[in-house]
C-alpha cells in the first residue's frame, strides 16, 4: 500500500475511475491504446503532449473523448497564419457598464480551459506560438502585469502533420520543450479499420461523443488524488542514475547535434513515475524508463542534417542508445 493513501473525495480509487476512462473512449475511438495512455500519463504529470500524426486518424477525437471521460472542459483553436497572441490568451477590452466611468477588464482567451485542443499549432507563426509558453510553463497568464491563474487540471495538446510542410512554422526547441510527450498517431491496423467502417454503418457520429455514449467515469478529484499519489512512487538512485544515463548518451551521440536537456531528464523521471502508477507499482522500474524514455525524448534530439537526408532517424538513435546503456538490476 502507498504510506498514506489519498483517495478521491468520495472514498473511491483513483487508479480505478482511471483507468475506466479507457474504456469510455473506446467506445467512439477504435485502437490508438499507446496514444491514449500516453494522453493520461501526461495528464497524470502534469505536462502537454504533442500529437503528430496525417489527417484523418482520430487525433482531435480522441481528445475529446478523453475530456468526456474525465469529465472536463475543453476548447478547440485551429491555429491559423492571421491567428494573434490574443486570439488564444484573451485581451483587455473597454467596459463601459462602470458607475459612469469606463476602465478596461481582461477577457479570459480559450486557453482557460481544462484541455487545450491547439489544432495544426505548427500553421501559426512563432509569435503566436510562443504565447502559450507561459501556460504551458507557469499555468497562468499574464496581462498588464496582472497574472491570471489557468484552471486546474491544464493540458495543451496540440497537433501538427508530419508531412506537409508548405505554409507551415516548425516549433522553435523552446516550445518543443515544454511537451512531455511526442506521440506518433499511426494508421489503425486492417482489423481496426474495418471496425471503424462497421461503426460509421451502424450510425457513429465522430461530431457527437455524447450520442456515442460517452459519460464521464472520473473528474479533477481522481486526477488531483492520483497526482498525490504519483508523489509517492518510489524510485531508486540506481534508477536516478539510469535516466541520467540515457540523457546523456544523447548529448554525447556523433549523430547529435542537439541532446536532451536536464529539463528532459526530469521530464522522463515524471513520466516514469506516472507510467508505473497506471500499471499498479509502488515504485519505478526500468521498464517503465523504456516505456517513456522515446516519447519523452524525440522532440528534443536534433540530428545532423547530413545523417537525416542519408535516413537516420531519432527513433533509430534511440533505440541504439536504450540498447548501450546499461540496465540497472
Amino acid at each position: 500500500m502507498y504510506d498514506e493513501p489519498t483517495d478521491a473525495p468520495d472514498g473511491r480509487d483513483p487508479r480505478t475511475a482511471i483507468l475506466a476512462v479507457r474504456d469510455e473512449v473506446a467506445k467512439v475511438v477504435v485502437g490508438q491504446d499507446g496514444t491514449l495512455s500516453g494522453l493520461v500519463a501526461a495528464l497524470l504529470a502534469r505536462g502537454h503532449v504533442l500529437l503528430e500524426g496525417v489527417p484523418g486518424v482520430a487525433k482531435t477525437l480522441i481528445v475529446k473523448a478523453l475530456a468526456a471521460a474525465l469529465d472536463l472542459d475543453v476548447k478547440r483553436v485551429q491555429f491559423t497564419p492571421d491567428l494573434m497572441p490574443s486570439d488564444v490568451t484573451g485581451q483587455l477590452i473597454l467596459d463601459g457598464e462602470g458607475a459612469g466611468e469606463n476602465r478596461f477588464r481582461f477577457r479570459p482567451g480559450p486557453v482557460f480551459t481544462n484541455v487545450l485542443l491547439a489544432d495544426e499549432i505548427n500553421r501559426t507563426p512563432p509569435k503566436t506560438q510562443a504565447a502559450l509558453l507561459e501556460s504551458m510553463e507557469e499555468r497562468q497568464v499574464t496581462s498588464e502585469g496582472v497574472a491570471h491563474p489557468l484552471p486546474e487540471p491544464f493540458i495543451v495538446v496540440a497537433t501538427q502533420n508530419p508531412i506537409e510542410y508548405e505554409g507551415t512554422y516548425p516549433l522553435p526547441e523552446a516550445q518543443l520543450d515544454r511537451f512531455l510527450f511526442k506521440l506518433a498517431v499511426a494508421y489503425p491496423t486492417p482489423e481496426q479499420e474495418q471496425e471503424v467502417l462497421a461503426r460509421h454503418d451502424r450510425g457513429l457520429d465522430p461530431h457527437d461523443i455524447a450520442a456515442a455514449g460517452v459519460k464521464p467515469v472520473a473528474g479533477a478529484e481522481d486526477i488531483a488524488a492520483a497526482r498525490a499519489q504519483i508523489q509517492q512512487i518510489r524510485v531508486d538512485p540506481a534508477i536516478l542514475a539510469y535516466i541520467v544515463g540515457l540523457v546523456r548518451a544523447t548529448r554525447s551521440a556523433p549523430a547529435v547535434t542537439l541532446g536532451v536537456s536536464p529539463r528532459g531528464a526530469a521530464m522522463v523521471l515524471h513520466a516514469a513515475k506516472a507510467w508505473a502508477w497506471l500499471a499498479g507499482r509502488q515504485f519505478v522500474t526500468p521498464d517503465e524508463v523504456k516505456a517513456v524514455v522515446k516519447p519523452c525524448v524525440r522532440h528534443r534530439v536534433q540530428l545532423r542534417p547530413e545523417l537525416e537526408l542519408e535516413g537516420t532517424t531519432v527513433d533509430g538513435l534511440l533505440d541504439g542508445i536504450l540498447a548501450s546503456v546499461p540496465v540497472p538490476r
